[in-house]
């Protein structure tokens, strides 16, 4: 994102085009009935995630934006709470155990809404005590990690909503979560400078705790085959973790301004982040190196 505007950042071609622009009126083009979509303008987007052909974007005022990648204009978008403080922490593609595609977003307003990906008809909404910061789907589309304005981090069933267990030992609010490729382990990140990681097969108690240097663990992302663990702090410092060591050896990539994101490509060869810096804002591009004698790897 830069000024409003969505950018695709080729890294074969090292060039950018813009993909939409929601500083302009956006006027969604799907019509469907009784499907509740309004026009939308000025959008400060606070989430994105890009999966399945699909972009879908939050907004500080509590929107949802979906584009189709290979289609003309914005499909879906609307105003998803009306409340002051609603802000669109967290949006999600996934697809559901039944095989549709779901859409998830967590907002200020203390809800997690589930819609159809092709419909965009909302087929569940639950609520919580405290402000949702993020949620996250288990990989078999079952489980959902639900963190926020709270020391736990809550698993709860992404049919009913209903709340299994609950993840003690983080001593602030919560902010980032994923799930390892396996669908046992949740790693949470934490105001309190650190990430923990469950087994959810025994969530008592984490069985690891990873810290970060300087601010709360902001962003986590595991890579499609599990070997890595990616921790961005608020600014200067990503940390990359090595899984097959236990978590025990990592990496530290020291850069310079306020961390926007990060995100690894599908084939695991690179790192991107987002530095979010207004004088130095930028997408860095990490390339995974390999030493084929040690079978090591680090970017």
């Amino acid at each position: 994102m830069q000024n409003y505007s969505l950018m695709h950042w080729s890294s074969l071609l090292q060039r950018g085009k813009e993909v939409v622009n929601v500083a302009r009126s956006v006027t969604p083009i799907q019509k469907l009935p009784g499907l509740f979509s309004e026009p939308l303008s000025r959008v400060q987007v606070s989430s994105m995630a890009v999966k399945e052909n699909l972009i879908l974007l939050g907004g500080f005022n509590g929107e949802l934006l979906c584009k189709c990648v290979n289609q003309p204009g914005v499909a879906f978008c609307t105003r998803l709470s009306t409340e002051d403080n609603a802000i669109t922490n967290t949006v999600d593609i996934y697809p559901s155990p039944s095989g549709s595609l779901r859409l998830i977003t967590a907002n200020n307003d203390c809800h997690i809404r589930v819609f159809d990906a092709q419909s965009f008809t909302l087929v569940s909404e639950f609520a919580f005590d405290w402000s949702v910061n993020n949620t996250s789907v288990s990989p078999d589309g079952n489980l959902l990690a639900v963190l926020g304005d709270s020391t736990e981090c809550l698993i709860s069933d992404s049919h009913s909503g209903k709340v299994i267990s609950s993840l003690k030992g983080h001593k602030d609010y919560s902010f980032a979560s994923a799930w390892h490729p396996n669908g046992l382990i949740l790693a949470t990140g934490n105001q309190d400078t650190t990430c923990r990681l469950w087994d959810i097969r025994n969530p008592s108690e984490s069985f690891a705790i990873l810290k970060g240097n300087m601010g709360a663990i902001r962003g986590l992302k595991f890579t499609p085959e599990g070997r890595f663990l990616a921790m961005a702090e608020p600014a200067d410092f990503v940390h990359i973790f090595d899984t097959q060591s236990g978590f025990l050896q990592s990496q530290e990539i020291d850069l310079f301004g306020e961390i926007a994101g990060i995100s690894f490509s599908p084939d695991t060869e690179a790192l991107y982040v987002g530095v979010a810096d207004r004088t130095y804002g930028s997408l860095m591009e990490y390339k995974r190196r390999k030493d084929n004698h040690y079978m090591d790897s680090f970017f």
